[in-house]
């Protein structure tokens, strides 16, 4: 943890800030400290080990995130990784219940490799030594506790193949090689590569199988690129079906059942509108218990009677959406996860023969000490008549009127918001505005009609989608016209040069996280491992460049009035730093008011804490300046970072 000079260290634990007069009247909530907001998390991910003895989870050491073991029931909580610098963000149990496996990058340019971590001696093993390969987990069962399939681009980097990892010698065996087109690999539940999901040059999709590894190709189905983006989500018990989610011949995803030898389908869960998110099976059998839906909240369907028991006995716990289950390999034991608008994220130990459950810890119980602002579901109806869902969060102990308002926008854009604790969105609330998230066409979770309405449309109508939510807010009495801030990251860093380029008018300033200025030269420079993607990208956002340059904020540069600041991490891989700097170049041409940020040691976003802390450092003395909000200043810690990565 870094350590404060005594006067900053005095002034923030006395809530200090700098804000207007009007601010410091209204809003008379402490302000949570960025630390608190934007550091580690105190723990989190807690997962407990196939034989049910022993939890695992991410916790810091010196400020940097590791894994963490636990005896259950006991307090001889232990690190046993020791990384020092970018910080372990995910990790599985190996079933021999004495290792951990985790994949980490270097320096965010997303080239994954798989680790592997001894409990008793803490010594780690790199299993993927290879330069400039990406590594990703395909399947791991419990059946075959000393063998990994994970896919590479080591023989090509455009494609991935999978190979097969001895966990005990460390020997990589090629398993399956990709023709060409395969974008997505499937497991059974015997450890073989026996589904493959192909991509059209229309941007389709063909989802082959085949009946034994040895045993040829075959085309089980197939949907157009009008469909929502859908997937397998794996194999039944016996091997003999594929659970499959898609809105071929519906307007959502649904999930369907279709034997593999005769292709006959069987729908297990639908809903006309929302697609289907997630599955929840059975740990050691793959049995379907639970189908989950992402609608205004997290909803689900139950396939198991007894699982379903067990969720009414865990929402009597507390208020707010089971988000997650880490369940012990038996399915005696579960880790549960609940997350809330107002609150950290919460995590008990649940026992199903018992039906009783026991808190572990949140991830951020700092936060308990503050007064959370509410996350409100809102829907309203686009300029066009389209029906666009959405969040709104005000400030705590505030009365929603006529506030300055952040139009905060998601990535993707082939994704979408979700309620719950939302850093972000505390954040900016807490700091006195009004938070504005938008699903806008092309987001994903409403079905094809909902994302296909976002077709050539990212300068166009899901453009004016937020625009149309801005003046939803201002008709709400919500959010004052003339004090509205658009900000996002990658696509919705696209989208804040977009509303400042396309509209130069309707915000009074832009913040703008690793997102894209021109659309052509995004499109050249992506990984090469996108390019069984490329068919979609040109179908969903164009197919020549005159499309693509018309909807590029870059040539739309000159037409800026509002004042941006821009935070670009140097190794990113999906959007080159060449983005932001183009964008940069062009607006101190025009002599328009630019801040811009590089961190040498990020990708795609910032993963290190310093570096977030540091760039949401200026983006609140920013956001101050020209809406009118408090802030809290900076640390000199983050003074001296910022003065080194700026531009």
């Amino acid at each position: 943890m870094r350590l404060l000079k005594r006067a900053l260290s005095v002034l923030a634990l006395t809530g200090f800030l700098v804000a207007s007069v009007a601010a410091q009247k209204e809003l008379t909530t402490p302000v949570i400290p960025r630390q608190v907001l934007f550091g580690n998390p105190e723990r989190a991910d807690p997962q407990i080990s196939p034989d049910g003895t022993q939890l695992g989870y991410l916790a810091p050491v010196d400020g940097v995130l590791n894994v963490w073991i636990r005896t259950l029931g006991k307090t001889d909580d232990r690190a046993v990784t020791a990384d020092k610098h970018r910080g372990i963000r995910n990790f599985i149990w190996q079933y021999d219940n004495r290792h951990i496996l985790y994949t980490q990058d270097l320096g965010g340019d997303e080239n994954w490799r798989l680790y592997q971590t001894d409990i008793a001696s803490r010594q780690t093993k790199d299993l993927t030594p290879f330069d400039k390969v990406r590594v990703d987990i395909v399947a791991y069962e419990w059946k075959f506790p000393d063998a990994i399939l994970v896919q590479m681009n080591q023989r090509d980097p455009k494609v991935f193949d999978v190979h097969r990892i001895d966990l005990n010698t460390g020997k990589v065996e090629l398993d399956t090689q990709n023709p060409g087109d395969i974008a997505n690999w499937q497991a059974d539940n015997a450890l073989q590569i026996r589904a493959a999901q192909a991509q059209t040059a229309d941007g389709g999709t063909i989802l082959r199988v085949r009946d034994d590894s040895k045993s040829p190709w075959r085309e089980l189905i197939q949907w157009g690129a009008d469909e929502t983006f859908g997937g397998v989500n794996g194999f039944s018990p016996d091997n003999k079906s594929l659970w499959v989610t898609t809105s071929l011949d519906v307007n959502a995803a649904r999930l369907l059942e279709i034997d593999i030898a005769n292709g006959k389908r069987k729908v297990i869960t639908e809903d006309p509108q929302f697609d289907v998110s997630n599955t929840i099976n059975d740990p050691k059998t793959n049995a379907l218990e639970a189908v989950s839906y992402s609608r205004q909240r997290t909803e689900y369907v139950f396939i198991d009677p007894e699982v379903k028991a067990d969720f009414e006995v865990l929402r009597k716990l507390r208020s707010g959406d089971i988000a997650g289950i880490s369940p012990d390999l038996d399915n005696h034991k579960w880790i549960v996860g609940f997350v809330s608008d107002d609150a950290p994220e919460y995590w008990y130990v649940y026992d199903r023969a018992t039906k009783q459950a026991s808190l572990l810890f949140s991830n951020r119980p700092q936060l308990e000490k503050y007064k959370l602002s509410a996350m409100k579901p809102i829907e309203f109806t686009a300029r066009d008549g389209m029906k666009l869902y959405g969040y709104l969060t005000t400030p705590a102990g505030v009365d929603p009127k006529s506030l300055p308002m952040v139009e905060f926008v998601h990535g993707g854009p082939w994704g979408r918001d979700e309620w719950g604790y939302n850093r972000y969105a505390q954040w900016l609330s807490n700091r006195g505005y009004a938070v504005l998230q938008i699903n806008f066409r092309g987001s994903t979770g409403y079905g094809k009609q909902y994302v296909n309405a976002g077709d050539r449309q990212w300068a166009g109508t899901m453009h004016t989608d937020l625009l149309d939510g801005k003046d939803w807010a201002v008709k709400q009495g919500v959010a004052d016209s003339a004090k509205v801030c658009i900000m996002g990251g990658s696509y919705g860093g696209y989208a804040t040069l977009a509303g400042v380029a396309f509209s130069p008018d309707a915000f009074a300033c832009g913040v703008d996280i690793v997102g894209p200025s021109n659309l052509n030269t995004l499109l050249k420079t992506i990984p090469p491992y996108w390019s069984t993607l490329l068919a979609t990208f040109h179908k969903r956002m164009g197919d020549s460049e005159e499309v693509l340059k018309q909807q590029s904020p870059l040539f739309k540069a000159d037409q800026i009035k509002a004042p941006l600041l821009i935070g670009q991490g140097a190794n990113d891989p999906r959007v080159n730093k060449a983005e932001s700097d183009q964008i940069v170049a062009a607006m101190r041409k025009n002599n328009k008011p630019v801040q811009y940020y590089v961190f040498p040691d990020e990708g795609h976003g910032f993963a290190r804490p310093t570096n977030n802390m540091a760039f949401n450092a200026a983006s609140e003395e920013f956001l101050a300046k020209y809406l009118g909000g408090r802030f809290e200043p900076a640390t000199p810690d983050e003074s001296k970072l910022l003065t080194s990565v700026k531009q």
